[in-house]
């Protein structure tokens, strides 16, 4: 997730405790070292495509899948949401994801440091 972004951080603040007990979830800013070295090992496409990644079991997700898989490590009654969701078509979701990514810096104010790595503790 993007380290310097209101909308991520707040978006990580209210997922962390809302996670499954099974979940292995980390989140870790794209711009800090351990970020970069993951985003390394992505396609082309995907180290270019400066948005929110989710790797599960050697499968990279990005943009708006990203976002909806997180449901998937969340507590049962978030992740009835995921079917739901997944229902919309992937170009849709994905405009309305880049809209909001887009307009983010305006909406919501930057932290003044990046939380992830005390979530991840």
């Amino acid at each position: 997730m993007d380290g310097d972004c209101g909308l991520c951080s707040n978006l990580a603040l209210f997922i962390h405790p809302r996670l499954g007990k099974e979940s292995s979830l980390k989140f870790i800013a794209n711009n800090s070292e351990e970020g970069k070295n993951i985003i390394s090992t992505f396609s082309k496409n995907y180290q270019k495509a400066d948005t929110v990644y989710l790797v599960r079991n050697d499968k990279t997700f990005i943009r708006s899948a990203a976002g909806i898989r997180f449901l998937l490590y969340m507590k049962p009654h978030y992740k009835i949401f995921f079917p739901i969701f997944w229902l919309v078509p992937l170009p849709f979701r994905d405009v309305i994801y880049m809209l909001i990514s887009k307009y983010r810096h305006y909406l919501f104010k930057r932290p003044d440091t990046c939380i992830f790595p005390n979530l991840n503790q």
